[in-house]
């Protein structure tokens, strides 16, 4: 067979082996983690990996939320146990 065929058979075959790998890399290092940072409602940082824990600004400052409908949907939106509770 024509050596140039043979050679551009195993270039190709390269490409699509690396590409392969590539795409199992990324889902394995990006999407399955943040689809699951996202279903335990947090917040998922792709450039450092990192699935973080949002906090209330209240929680930090120590200002407290007057209005209990506004603290209600706060904690609703942060995903906090004791949202329906207070």
């Amino acid at each position: 067979m024509n050596p140039n065929i043979e050679r551009l058979k195993l270039i190709f075959i390269g490409i699509f082996a690396l590409s392969a790998i590539g795409v199992g890399v990324w889902q394995v290092g990006w999407a399955m983690p943040a689809k699951k940072c996202a279903e335990a409602r947090k917040w998922w940082d792709p450039s450092e990996r990192v699935c973080a824990t949002p906090v209330l600004v209240s929680d930090i400052t120590g200002r407290v939320i007057t209005d209990e409908k506004a603290l209600a949907e706060a904690k609703k939106a942060l995903g906090r146990a004791d949202a329906a509770g207070k």
